[in-house]
Parts: C-alpha cells; sequence; structure tokens
C-alpha cells in the first residue's frame, strides 16, 4: 500500500479495486434476490461506519459508488445475454438464422466423434420461430470445416440450431451451417492476418515444435502446439508463454528493461524502453480484450521497478482493476484477470522487497531477475493450483532460465514476419534465429517436465485451496530473511533441487505382487499388465502423454514389449508419446476399425516417430509376453468395413480391441469402449466366459449389456473415468448391480491410480490419489 508521506499507509484505491471486483463477482455469480440482499447488508454497513467515523465518509461514498457502478453494468450485462431473445431461443433448442460479425480465431479441435470448429460470433440479428431480432450479444459456434476458413472479422450469415452456454458472456451456442461470408474483414484485420501468416512462413523450415511455438509466442496463436509440448510448458509453470497473458508481458518488458540497464540506461529512460516495449507488445498480439489487459497490467508493473515506485505502482493497480472493471465488469469472473492482478501485485510488492534483499550478495540486476518470476509465481500459486489441481515446483527456475530467450524469440519472430513480407529469404533468416530461442525455451520445457518431481498434485477443494493460500502468505512473510543471506537463500535452493531431482518413495506403490494396474488419466483409459520386473504391456495411453508417463514411471515400467490401442478416439491414443517416451516398445497394435482417420493419422504418426508401425491386432490368436498370455476376442475379421458405414468416428467404439488376459493366474478382460452390440455378440460367441478383472467399458456409460457383464462373475471392476466429465460417466445404473453383485467397482476419478494384486485367496486391491 503507498504511504502518503506521514506514515499511514494510503489503502483507498486497493479499496475501490477490491470493492469493484467483489461487485463484478456477486452480479455474475448471485441471483438477483441474493444480490439485493447483498447490496442492502453492504450499503446498511457503509453507513454505520460514516456515523461512527465521519472522517471516512468520503472513501465510504467513494466505494460504495465504484462498487455500484461496476456491479449494476455486469448485473444488466448478464441479465442481457442470460434473458434476451437469443437465450430464451437458445432455451427452446430453435432452429434460427444469424447474421454478425466473427470475433475470434476459428479454432479446429478434436471432438469424440469428429473434428469441428469453434468460434464467437457478435451476433447483430437473429431470426427464429417467425421473427427477426436485431441485438447485440455473442454466441459460441461449432461448426464444421468451412468455418475454419472464415477469417477473423468478417460478417457473416449462418443458419444452425441454438443450445443453452455457460458462462455469463455466452447467450448461447451455436450448432451452425455452413457459413455465407456477406463482407470481409476490414484492413486493419488483413494486415494482422498477413503477418501472423508471415511468421508462420518465417519458421516453417524450423522443426514442429520450434515452427509452433513461435507464432504461439508473437501472437498468441498456439493451434500447431503439439499435446506433449503443451503438457510440457503447463508442468513447469511456462504456460503463460503460449498465450497473451499478463505473465507473458511482465517477462518480455522484464527482460527488455534488464538489457536496457545492461546498455546504462537509467531514470525516465527505462520508462521509456518498457512503454516501447509493451506498445510494440500490443501491436503484434492484436487489440482483444487479453492483451489490452495485458498491456494494462504491465504498464503498472513498471512502476514497481524503480526507487520506491512501487507505492506508485500499487495506486496505479488499482486504478487499473476499477478501469477495466468498468470497462469490462464480466472480467471480474476470468481466471486470466485474476492471474493478471495477482502476478502484477505480487510483483509489485514482494519483489523490490526480494530484490533489495538479494541485493546484498548478488549483483542488483540478477536479484531483480530472481525476484520477478519468484513473487509473480508465489501470488498466483493458489489460483493456479485451483485450475490446474496442482502445483509446480520447477516453475521459477523454468522461468528465471527462459526469461533471457523470451525477448529475442519475441523480436526475431515478428520481424521476421515483417521482413517476410518484403524479403521471404531474411525473413526465413531471422526466423531461424527466433526457432533457436524457441528451442532453448522448448528444451527447459522439456527437461523440467522430466524431473521426477516437477510438479506436486493438489486439491482443488475448498480446505486444500484455503492451506495453500496459507502457506504462500507464509513464504511471502518469511522470504525476506531467506534471501537476505547467501547461506540461507543458497541452503533453500538446494533443499529444492533435491525435492525436484529425488523422487520421494511411496510407500507400498508399487505393490510387488501387482498384475494389473489402471492409470489416473482423466477422461481415458490407460492400463497396464505386468509382463516382468520393469516391464509391462499397457493397453491404451489416455488423452494426453504426461499422465501415462507419470503413472508408469511410478510403477517402475521402464520397457514395454506391446502396446495395445483399443480403438482411436484421442480418449485412447493421445498419450501415446508419453509411452515411449524414454522406454523401448516392441511393438504397437491397434483395431481394425480404421475410425476415426484422425485418430489413425495420429497415432500412427506418434508410432513412427519412434519408428514403429502400427500393426492390427490378430483376432483370436492366443500368445504370450513375459508373463502375460493374451487373446484378442474382438472386432472379428473383416470388421474394418464398419468405418464405411456411418459418420466419422461413429463405428470405432464398437471396433474396440477387446483382450482376454491372464497374469499369474488372474484373468483380466479389457473391453475398450465396446458398445451393446459388440458386447451382445461377444456374448453369443463365448458363453460362461468368466473372469476375475473387468474392465467396464466406456467409461461406465449407462448403455452397457449388464447381464452379459454381470455373468462374467468379475470380483473386481475398474472404471477408468475423469472427475467431472460432462458426458455423465460412469452410470449409477450401472455401477449398482455390479457392486450388488458382489463386485468392488474401483473408479479413477475418486480412488485415483488402482492396483490389483496377487494373494493366497485370490486378488486384493490398492489405491493412490
Amino acid at each position: 500500500m503507498a504511504d502518503r508521506g506521514d506514515g499511514r499507509v494510503d489503502v483507498r484505491m486497493p479499496l475501490l479495486a477490491a470493492a469493484a471486483w467483489l461487485a463484478g463477482l456477486a452480479a455474475q455469480l448471485l441471483p438477483l434476490p441474493a444480490l439485493a440482499a447483498v447490496a442492502v447488508v453492504a450499503t446498511a454497513g457503509a453507513a454505520a461506519v460514516v456515523v461512527r467515523r465521519r472522517d471516512l465518509a468520503t472513501t465510504v461514498a467513494a466505494v460504495a459508488l465504484v462498487a455500484a457502478a461496476v456491479g449494476c453494468s455486469a448485473a444488466v450485462r448478464v441479465e442481457q445475454t442470460r434473458a434476451g431473445p437469443v437465450a430464451d431461443l437458445a432455451r427452446e433448442r430453435a432452429v434460427v438464422t444469424v447474421t454478425g460479425t466473427v470475433v475470434a480465431d476459428p479454432r479446429p479441435v478434436e471432438g469424440r466423434f469428429a473434428d469441428r470448429v469453434l468460434t464467437r460470433l457478435e451476433v447483430r440479428e437473429v431470426t427464429g420461430r417467425g421473427a427477426s431480432t436485431r441485438l447485440r450479444t455473442r454466441v459460441l459456434v461449432l461448426g464444421d470445416d468451412p468455418w475454419a476458413d472464415v477469417r477473423l472479422g468478417s460478417t457473416v450469415r449462418a443458419g444452425g440450431r441454438l443450445d443453452t452456454a455457460d458462462g455469463p458472456d455466452l447467450a448461447g451456442v451455436l450448432i451452425a451451417g455452413d457459413p455465407q461470408v456477406l463482407a470481409g474483414p476490414g484492413p486493419w484485420w488483413r494486415g494482422a492476418d498477413e503477418v501472423r501468416a508471415s511468421i508462420r512462413d518465417a519458421v516453417e523450415h524450423r522443426p514442429p515444435a520450434q515452427a509452433a511455438l513461435v507464432p504461439a509466442l508473437v501472437t498468441g496463436d498456439d493451434q500447431l502446439l503439439d499435446a506433449e509440448v503443451e503438457e510440457d510448458f503447463r508442468t513447469t509453470g511456462l504456460t503463460h508463454l503460449l498465450a497473451v497473458s499478463g505473465t507473458n508481458l511482465t517477462l518480455v518488458v522484464g527482460f527488455l528493461l534488464v538489457v536496457a540497464r545492461w546498455c546504462g540506461i537509467r531514470g525516465r529512460g527505462m520508462y521509456v524502453v518498457g512503454a516501447l516495449g509493451i506498445l510494440g507488445f500490443v501491436l503484434l498480439a492484436r487489440t482483444e480484450p487479453s492483451v489490452l489487459r495485458a498491456a494494462v497490467m504491465g504498464s503498472v508493473a513498471l512502476l514497481a521497478l524503480g526507487v520506491h515506485a512501487w507505492q506508485r505502482g500499487f495506486r496505479a493497480l488499482g486504478v487499473a482493476v476499477v478501469v477495466l472493471l468498468l470497462v469490462q465488469p464480466g472480467l471480474a469472473t476470468s481466471p486470466g484477470f485474476a492471474l493478471s492482478v495477482l502476478a502484477t501485485a505480487g510483483i509489485l510488492v514482494l519483489a523490490p522487497v526480494w530484490r533489495d534483499a538479494m541485493a546484498r550478495w548478488l549483483p542488483r540486476w540478477v536479484a531483480e531477475a530472481v525476484a520477478v518470476p519468484l513473487a509473480a509465481q508465489i501470488a498466483c500459486t493458489p489460483v493456479v493450483a485451483a485450475l490446474s489441481g496442482e502445483v509446480s515446483l520447477v516453475a521459477v527456475a523454468a522461468n528465471l532460465v527462459v526469461a533471457p530467450a523470451v525477448g529475442p524469440a519475441t523480436v526475431l519472430g515478428l520481424a521476421g514476419g515483417l521482413l517476410g513480407l518484403l524479403w521471404d529469404p531474411a525473413g526465413r533468416l531471422l526466423g531461424t534465429g527466433a526457432g533457436w530461442c524457441v528451442g532453448w525455451i522448448v528444451a527447459v520445457a522439456d527437461r523440467g517436465a522430466d524431473a521426477p518431481t516437477a510438479a506436486v498434485d493438489w486439491g482443488t477443494g475448498p480446505a486444500a485451496l484455503a492451506a495453500l493460500t496459507v502457506l504462500c502468505l507464509v513464504l511471502a512473510l518469511v522470504l525476506r530473511r531467506v534471501l537476505a543471506r547467501a547461506v540461507t537463500a543458497l541452503a533453500v535452493v538446494a533443499v529444492l533441487a533435491v525435492v525436484v531431482l529425488v523422487r520421494p518413495p511411496t510407500p507400498g506403490w508399487p505393490a510387488g505382487d501387482w498384475v494389473v494396474a489402471m492409470c489416473d488419466v482423466g477422461q481415458g483409459d490407460a492400463l497396464a499388465l505386468r509382463a516382468g520386473p520393469g516391464e509391462a504391456v499397457v493397453v491404451d495411453a489416455g488423452p494426453e502423454p504426461g499422465a501415462v508417463d507419470r503413472c508408469l514411471d511410478d510403477l517402475g515400467v521402464d520397457r514395454v514389449p506391446l502396446v495395445v490401442l483399443s480403438h482411436f478416439h484421442a480418449d485412447h491414443v493421445d498419450g501415446l508419446a508419453g509411452v515411449l517416451d524414454g522406454r523401448p516398445v516392441g511393438a504397437v497394435e491397434g483395431t481394425s476399425v480404421l475410425d476415426p482417420v484422425g485418430g489413425v493419422a495420429d497415432a500412427r504418426a506418434t508410432a513412427a516417430a519412434a519408428g514403429l508401425p502400427v500393426r492390427t491386432a490378430t483376432y483370436a490368436t492366443t500368445r504370450r509376453v513375459g508373463d502375460v498370455t493374451l487373446q484378442a476376442l474382438w472386432p472379428r475379421p473383416g470388421a474394418g468395413a464398419i468405418a464405411a458405414g456411418g459418420p466419422e468416428g461413429e463405428s470405432a467404439n464398437d471396433g474396440s480391441v477387446v483382450l482376454l488376459a491372464e497374469v499369474r493366474g488372474v484373468r483380466v478382460l479389457l473391453t475398450g469402449d465396446l458398445e451393446p452390440p459388440g458386447q451382445a455378440a461377444l456374448a453369443r460367441a463365448l458363453p460362461g466366459l468368466r473372469v476375475d478383472v473387468l474392465k467396464l467399458p466406456h467409461h461406465g456409460s449407462r448403455y452397457q449389456d449388464l447381464p452379459f457383464l454381470a455373468s462374467l462373475g468379475a470380483r473386481v471392476v475398474l472404471v477408468s473415468v475423469g472427475a467431472d466429465n460432462g458426458y455423465g460417466h460412469p452410470a449409477e445404473e450401472v455401477l449398482d448391480p455390479l457392486a450388488d453383485a458382489g463386485a468392488q467397482v474401483l473408479r479413477t476419478d475418486e480412488d485415483g491410480d488402482v492396483l490389483v494384486g496377487v494373494t493366497d485367496g485370490g486378488v486384493e486391491t490398492r489405491t493412490r490419489r
């Protein structure tokens, strides 16, 4: 808080900012009756304060005025969105025709059964239920491939069916037909598109990870990024580099200021350098709300880097929060806004103190380079944990190590794009330099994510987050003394290094007698059958590489003689790179039903990168892989023709490879996502089949052949499913009959990783969250 010059702390602007933020949150999260009650209580409290302390009347009045302005603005916008004509039509699932402007870059996304394109449309006119209305509201568009060619800023007309949307800023979701472009984007949009395309062209010749990361770093365009790279960045706390964020802007401008200090620039010149950096960042990333928010927060952060300037900076942060919420009250519920404000506040309040403490034994510029990311990370940690469920232990070190490369990569990438418009070879030359810089960033993310304890899982419940918040506050209070002495600071660094680099033992995990492991990979499947010491047959790989990689590491699996992909949906194959990472793999097999085509291509490309083809699992052949005996029971020969019988992805589930395995006398049935028709066919082909362990088909979907599943007599039923998934998995009407029949039902969303082991009496299970 700012010092008023008389020894007292000035909390007026922080109070205004807090009032504006709380009012925005209340207006968007509370129903109108509750909001009115809160307003009455707050007004009464303010009146009581004024009566007792008349000297606070001006401050209280200002707080009340700002809160009322932001709250009313947010409430009006929410009501317009929730109760407007588009929202009414969405609740009726009406077929409509809309006319509007594309306000977000179309983004291809992988669907469960087919790829789609997402974008946002600012609707100016809607026609439905026999009436046309002119208005201004936003909808999320879910369309087919033609939407990918629609440029940002274009005016389009499209028909489709409306559905309800989550979030206060969207009136509905439009399941859209093909768009009719009425008018192209304006010259500013076209110019920005040309520069972004030129940036991509300038680095197209670089390795894939570099070619994808340079556009992400310069313009926030992360569509080409590989899922494994994104996971590495998330683990190492570098995700902010993939999007336009306040933290990213702070690191870029902070690097420029360090360079300026090295060049002898002092005083007001530092502010000029910072302002030019912010201006350039806005121009290259476009004037979207998130970019403007980052620019405002970056401008405030500049004030934290001078002598005693943090008082002015903290006051400016309060002004920035109030202004942003008055202009765009929806930011009150935005995680990005919260992270920007907290990171900036941390840099303003904590970084100068820690910098000055470390400057006693370090060069000032080194102390500043360490203090900025450390302060931002600690301030943001509770929110990051709430969003991701984990706390990165390598984030500060990773951000510190990559910071010198961020600025050159951004500048060279932008310059390469601009020069590439005039002369392609010059653009490619600078693009090569940008590629070298981001190559360093990718290497740091990869090595950091591979550290044994790069991140620790953390709960997202109120108690866990409250405990983490208290821990961060304690750290904020004690780190000044710790960092002030070289001995204590280096001791803390050494302890942290040991924690990160040495994997802590998990008592009783893995059990020496385990035969089957079900990995907690979220909404997807990944299982391991123990083939011998350090070896396992892996069946499916989950939706992303990091989770299955960590699970296999924890199981001590360093060799994989066989990988079987039950089918080619993303939640079963997209993690294949994690299985292949650092482990010799003997073979990769999959179903004969080559559907969906995109999933097949991705799986083949990932396997090919490791020098492996994806072979077809041989039907009905019994074979032995170490301690595992395997037999593929499904699909039957000729099932590949199913893929031509319906829309892409529709036949994949019933084309799942079904494996009957036996490990040390334990019989296991692994069913992929087999649907009831396939289950019924399997029941007819194998009457009397009995197993000890059943992997429940399709994540426990309600669509099952329950008589067949119950007839298997499984003592353990495994359900691989993600917490709070949007599919309704698993269905209680499926789990309850199996449990009533005596089976122990274990599910990854509640139990985490699951082991099935062998005992004298049969099987036993262990779980680990």
